[in-house]
């Protein structure tokens, strides 16, 4: 999951969101991996409900504003919005576009019973505190609050994008600097609440006694099996997130009254694993993805931006506790992870086979192996993950068997079927072409190891698809085939 994110701190810190081994996903920006795919994944900028601005007795800062231009899957939000909502006298947010962000005012009937945002440091300390209860009940495995003076990243983040390590996805440096300044990114915000989400799911009976991590790598050692990484085996995280947090940010309304906010799952303009790390919630690991020491990295992050001046929690001050470990680097299939806190996209498994829409470089095929969708490599080698947590959420349960299926079974999908079998996956997104260009380096891959004649009568079953991309990536694959390669 591997949700290339950006570049931090540390020397030179470079990392992908909380979702690289997840994958990159364009909903998402240079912040991880893993959350890029992990992390990630890189997803677009998922954008909540939207931004309450209180008015009723004061104005709750009139700056705030709903950035929602366009995004990578590219939808340009029209020049007025209105929302409205139910209940407590009825709430109505207008949303009217000037220059290249909303600015929102909001208008609430007024009602002497209405509850209030909270007063003084003890009423806020409260508010933390059922914020992180109600997170708990949400699903949340843990939520933490940061200020939002990310400057310490700026350096980092402007050297790995001057370097080309995000590849060929330009939206990461869309926003500029204004990915480390959330407060310039939607103006009023003064905090940021983070969130984790463990995504691992629950084993089936039969494997429940079995190290997970040892299953996967062995899964990788079968040439004629599909690796799909484990957080897209499930629902797309991204709607699940989105609103779980909608919904955390509405129980916060119901406590306090409107207040300016913004919803962000694996969003592009975000820095979501420094924020994560300044809210106490982990450290950056040498793969680039947040680490807890009661949770590894097999988690989902997202953020609320607020303009509540909430408290804040205390980051880890000991810094990384990865020492001299390097086991994730040293596992990297591609040598994408190029120096400890730093990944180059156009190495990672996870941005070829998500993010990069074009051609697999020939000299980097036969390293994805038997991975069709993301990679897991770094994570399943963390020591830390032996302490990863089962999700409680039934969404992350595997779907169509991804955790146990053949090259070929899927290699022999029909667009049709891949639409209606993805459905609800982020897999979806990457489209039919694309997996079928995945599938079949892998099982080129499987081919040259094994010859077996179940991958090549696969393979020649598409030699004539329509696509040029597929056309070539099968026409590469039987080319590995030991019976046909000289001596």
């Amino acid at each position: 999951m591997i949700d290339l994110q950006s570049t931090f701190g540390k020397g030179d810190v470079v990392w992908f969101t909380q979702c690289v081994s997840r994958a990159a996903h364009p909903t998402g920006m240079p912040e991880g991996a893993q959350q890029c795919a992990h992390q990630r994944r890189f997803a677009g900028t998922e954008v909540a409900r939207q931004m309450h601005v209180q008015t009723f007795g004061r104005t709750r800062r009139d700056g705030l504003r709903q950035a929602r231009g366009k995004r990578p899957g590219g939808v340009l939000v029209g020049q007025i919005e209105l929302f409205c909502r139910g209940g407590g006298g009825g709430h109505c947010v207008q949303s009217s576009q000037m220059n290249g962000s909303q600015t929102l005012t909001s208008a609430h009937a007024s009602d002497p019973h209405e509850p209030g945002p909270p007063d003084g440091p003890e009423g806020l300390a409260r508010l933390s505190a059922r914020i992180k209860q109600w997170g708990r009940e949400l699903g949340f495995g843990a939520i933490g609050v940061s200020d939002v003076d990310l400057r310490a990243a700026e350096a980092g983040l402007l050297s790995w994008l001057a370097q080309g390590c995000q590849g060929d996805m330009d939206y990461m440096a869309n926003h500029g600097l204004k990915r480390a300044r959330p407060a310039e990114l939607v103006p009023g915000t003064v905090r940021v609440i983070s969130a984790r989400m463990d995504y691992l799911p629950a084993p089936e009976a039969a494997a429940a006694a079995r190290d997970w991590r040892h299953v996967e790598l062995a899964r990788q050692e079968e040439p004629a099996a599909a690796v799909v990484s484990i957080y897209a085996r499930g629902r797309d995280y991204h709607k699940i997130m989105r609103q779980r947090l909608q919904q955390l940010a509405d129980r916060v309304a119901t406590e306090i009254g409107p207040f300016g906010y913004r919803v962000f799952t694996d969003s592009a303009p975000v820095l979501e694993v420094e924020l994560a790390q300044k809210a106490g919630l982990g450290w950056r690991g040498k793969h680039t993805l947040l680490l807890s020491r009661s949770a590894g990295s097999m988690f989902f992050l997202g953020e609320i931006y607020v303009d509540l001046p909430l408290p804040i929690d205390r980051a880890d001050e000991d810094g990384a506790h990865c020492g001299h470990c390097e086991r994730c680097r040293q596992a990297c299939p591609t040598g994408a992870i190029v120096a400890p806190y730093r990944v180059d996209a156009r190495r990672c498994i996870s941005y070829l086979t998500i993010e990069h829409k074009g051609a697999i470089p020939l000299e980097l095929r036969p390293l994805l192996g038997n991975r069709v969708y993301g990679c897991d490599d770094c994570q399943l080698v963390c020591p830390w993950n032996k302490f990863a947590q089962r999700s409680p959420m039934p969404d992350f349960a595997v779907r169509n068997g991804l955790d146990d299926v053949m090259l070929a079974t899927l290699f022999a999908w029909s667009e049709a079927e891949f639409l209606e079998r993805m459905a609800g996956s982020a897999i979806r997104r990457i489209g039919h072409e694309r997996w079928l260009r995945n599938i079949a380096v892998a099982l080129g891959n499987g081919l040259r190891a094994t010859g077996q004649d179940a991958l090549r009568q696969a393979l020649r079953a598409r030699a004539n698809d329509p696509s040029a991309l597929v056309r070539e990536h099968v026409a590469w694959a039987l080319a590995q085939d030991p019976v046909a390669m000289p001596p």
